[in-house]
């Protein structure tokens, strides 16, 4: 079965910044309450390779996403290892003149079996459902 999720927020900073927030992967533990760890495990001028560690309550799972990078328009996240049958994601941002921004989260994903549902469903469906606000609260402590 799979899970998707859409989200978005108007805020009021360039699309430059939103971009370069979402795409600062190693500083996600900063601010993800359910992420452990992040790391860049290869990047070039289009693409990154990043793995993250979801963690909560003695239950922790890894899973590696190749991202797809359209700067200050897009990241787009595919699944390459991890507990899913299938990870795919985009983040979008939309510039609404030079100081304002429509974020977006469009994510879909299925767990790889009823296991992996049972224990990291509930941690992941709910990182999912409040990731647009955890990098809106993010946007807000950097640029005021």
């Amino acid at each position: 079965m799979t899970t998707h999720i859409q989200r978005s927020a108007l805020l009021p900073y360039p699309a430059s910044a939103l971009y370069a927030l979402v795409n600062d992967v190693a500083r996600y533990p900063e601010f993800l309450p359910w992420c452990s760890s992040a790391q860049i495990l290869e990047q070039d001028e289009g693409q990154m390779r990043a793995g993250l560690t979801v963690a909560k309550g003695g239950l922790s799972q890894q899973f590696v996403t190749r991202n797809t990078l359209v700067p200050n328009e897009s990241v787009t996240m595919d699944l390459e290892k991890g507990p899913f049958k299938q990870l795919h994601g985009v983040w979008s941002f939309k510039a609404l003149g030079d100081k304002a921004c429509k974020i977006s989260l469009d994510l879909s994903f299925e767990y790889e079996g009823a296991i992996v549902r049972a224990t990291l469903g509930p941690l992941f469906n709910q990182a999912a459902n409040t990731m647009v606000d955890a990098f809106c609260q993010r946007a807000r402590a950097l640029y005021g």
